[in-house]
């Protein structure tokens, strides 16, 4: 399974059916220009169109859903399905970040972006490092100071 592919294709049913989106985490951090090694795609995406949006992407082959899972106190809520390719022996994951009064300043950040002939909405650099404070890994460490580089050269 190509990731770039299974994003625009994602993106692509969203446009088409107007949903509002905003891409998170490691593809958002590639469109700033620091790739790095990822094996899911994270989407921001509203609460009221959460069942409208499973059924655009299980039209997409991501068919297995995950329990929703929750994080500092409900600040941070996951839906996440994935998508198993049997001939490759490949599964890909997509991780739905349900916009909550916690993550609203990062989903209100969001910009549009010219991407693969297209447009692509994606948190901004301050909105990731939002998201990544609440949070706080070892990759998110690295992945603030970044950001906050990005920020400052403006």
């Amino acid at each position: 399974m190509n990731l770039l592919v299974e994003l625009a294709n994602i993106i692509r049913a969203f446009n088409e059916s107007e949903i509002d989106y905003a891409l998170c985490g490691g593809l958002a951090l590639a469109v700033y220009a620091k790739p790095r090694a990822t094996l899911d795609i994270d989407i921001m995406v509203q609460p009221d169109f959460l069942d409208e949006i499973k059924k655009k992407v299980e039209a997409l082959g991501f068919v297995i859903h995950a329990i929703p899972m929750k994080f500092k106190e409900g600040a941070i809520q996951i839906h996440r399905m994935t998508k198993f390719d049997d001939e490759l022996g490949a599964h890909l994951s997509l991780d739905l970040l349900i916009v909550t009064p916690e993550t609203r300043l990062s989903w209100d950040s969001r910009i549009t972006v010219e991407w693969e002939g297209g447009a692509l909405k994606v948190v901004s650099p301050k909105g990731l490092i939002e998201l990544k404070l609440l949070r706080r890994s070892g990759q998110d460490e690295d992945d603030i100071k970044y950001l906050t580089g990005l920020i400052n050269e403006d």
